[in-house]
């Protein structure tokens, strides 16, 4: 019979969840199991996705910076059998997410493979989350900037029909001088690129979602390099992302902010703790 855990230790548990920490860390720090807390992290995560899906619509945001980041399930792509090379849940894996440069909310994100289905999806979703003014209607329409992955420009004209600005940033890079192979490269150059809309293109930037992407690193544990956190089931990834993006949105305070991005985005009145966020329906 499966260990049926109190709220004090469920909400104990998310707590290093959202933290950082993994499986096996947090069994060593609280006695539960692993596939105990990997059950409760599906479970709270699956909620919590429809939580923001009702929650986050009508979103007046101005500019909707886009990036992928990437990561594995089981094994790296490289190292995938020819019998499991043609199984989606297994090898590299993507999140796409955006993040508004206003407010910091990340008001949609999708998690697969680096292809057009997968974008196409991304950008459907988002475009159902945000307002777009009537293309016949005067007046501010949002932005969105996207680095240069080809699948983007017909994900988006797909998504909005011409109702937003869009442009595309392409960063160069050379080779660092610090040895190792690890060694953070070096950006030589940047060209960017107004696909459709009236506006200067010094607008177009994904530097504040970039520097998410460290955050993304920092506070899941699946996410970070040369670890062993790796999630071993594209379920059990997809509900950790769930968990932090909606952490991420009501629970914590942004250092550009004074309150929470889900504040910033007038659809919270206070920055929320962990228990709301467990009870939010």
């Amino acid at each position: 019979m499966a260990y049926v855990l109190t709220r004090e230790e469920s909400l104990s548990v998310l707590h290093l969840l959202v933290e950082g920490n993994g499986l096996r860390s947090i069994q060593r720090l609280t006695g539960v199991r692993r596939d105990t807390t990997a059950r409760l992290m599906v479970r709270v995560g699956t909620r919590l996705r429809g939580v923001m899906d009702r929650r986050f619509r009508n979103l007046k945001l101005s500019h909707l910076q886009c990036d992928e980041i990437w990561t594995f399930v089981r094994k790296k792509q490289a190292q995938l059998k020819p019998a499991e090379r043609d199984n989606p849940a297994l090898g590299d894996q993507y999140l796409y997410i955006a993040l508004d440069e206003t407010t910091k909310m990340v008001p949609s994100f999708a998690i697969g493979k680096r292809t057009v289905e997968t974008t196409e999806l991304f950008m459907d979703d988002l475009a159902a989350r945000i307002v777009v003014p009537d293309l016949l209607l005067p007046g501010p329409r949002p932005m969105i900037s996207t680095d240069g992955f080809n699948a983007y420009p017909n994900a988006v004209d797909g998504a909005f029909g011409g109702g937003v600005h869009y442009g595309t940033l392409i960063k160069d890079f050379t080779e660092s001088e610090q040895p190792g192979r690890y060694g953070p490269p070096e950006m030589t150059g940047a060209v960017r690129q107004v696909i459709q809309g009236a506006f200067g293109k010094w607008d177009i930037c994904t530097s504040h979602v970039e520097r998410h992407n460290l955050s993304i690193r920092t506070f899941l544990r699946r996410f970070t390099r040369l670890a062993l956190g790796f999630s071993k089931k594209l379920e059990n990834l997809t509900a950790c992302v769930r968990l932090y993006i909606a952490h991420y949105n009501f629970c914590r305070v942004h250092g550009s902010l004074t309150g929470t991005p889900a504040m910033a985005a007038k659809i919270a009145g206070h920055p929320w703790t962990l228990a709301e966020l467990y009870d939010a329906e």
